[in-house]
């Protein structure tokens, strides 16, 4: 059965890029510039893909793109859920269910987080699956880009690493009290398996996190319930010493995402030395 013209999934991705404003997406505009919508190259910085990907699915020569794929769209793309669906079943895959924990930031949060500028922030999924981050949390912390995405995990992070590289933070971490974060993490964990309580990524993460971890599985073991909403932190950072920041926690709506944003004390060093790590760039350095 053909397809209705301009219906089809390279059709609604250019429909789509066309309509998005690059101011929208928080990308400088230049003068003179013709494009009213994300150019190519603009959209596939954004999702995390080729230029030559986002072509060949424009000129329909690539027509069934993965699920992790079509779901970096729809962030890029800033779909209503409606839209995000309606991307899935033109790629052939199922939509998200209800119920389930949810990676789609919703064109209201990714405005929000538009107008944060350079200020380290990044948006965790119920499960502490990472499902953005900004350049200054980058600059911060290190590039997560640089890990595979089933890898960038929080909970993963603190309970599976064993010493070893962390796939969240390029360099060294330290926190008040740990102790206490590693509890508030499984707690909000125990609390998300309330909240999605059929949701298989998140019952594969607590599984692996029990038989990885004996400290997870003590924890897990306490029956405590409540929400992860702030932390201070260290950062120790290779360029411009340490920085200790606050770490605050928002929770957005139904879906349960969290926006995990870091701040300095005003007027401090610490201030002066996060804008600096902007300043130094995303590969300031390696972990030691």
């Amino acid at each position: 059965m053909p397809t209705t013209p301009g219906t089809g999934l390279g059709a609604m991705i250019r429909t789509w890029r066309d309509r998005l404003p690059p101011s929208a997406a928080a990308l400088p505009v230049a003068h003179g510039r013709r494009a009213a919508g994300l150019r190519r190259e603009e959209l596939a910085e954004l999702a995390g893909v080729s230029v030559d990907y986002v072509v060949r699915l424009e000129q329909g020569r690539s027509t069934t793109p993965s699920a992790s794929v079509v779901a970096s769209l729809a962030r890029a793309l800033q779909l209503s859920t409606a839209e995000r669906d309606h991307l899935y079943r033109l790629a052939r895959l199922v939509p998200p269910a209800d119920g389930a924990i949810s990676d789609h930031l919703p064109p209201g949060v990714q405005r929000v987080l538009a107008r944060l500028g350079d200020v380290a922030v990044a948006v965790f999924a119920a499960d502490w699956q990472l499902v953005w981050w900004n350049h200054g949390w980058a600059a911060l912390l290190g590039d997560p880009a640089a890990s595979p995405p089933r890898l960038r995990n929080f909970a993963r992070d603190r309970f599976l690493t064993d010493g070893g590289p962390a796939h969240l933070a390029r360099w060294p971490v330290t926190e008040a009290d740990r102790d206490a974060t590693d509890a508030a993490v499984v707690s909000d964990l125990r609390r998300a398996t309330g909240r999605f309580p059929h949701d298989t990524r998140l019952a594969g993460l607590v599984r692996e996190l029990s038989a990885g971890s004996g400290r997870f599985t003590d924890l897990w073991a306490t029956g405590a319930v409540a929400a992860h909403r702030e932390d201070h932190k260290t950062i120790h950072h290779p360029s411009v010493g340490p920085v200790t920041v606050d770490c605050d926690i928002l929770a957005d709506g139904d879906a349960e995402l969290k926006i995990v944003i870091m701040t300095a004390a005003p007027g401090s060093e610490d201030e002066t030395r996060l804008r600096l790590t902007a300043v130094a760039g995303v590969d300031a350095g390696t972990r030691p």
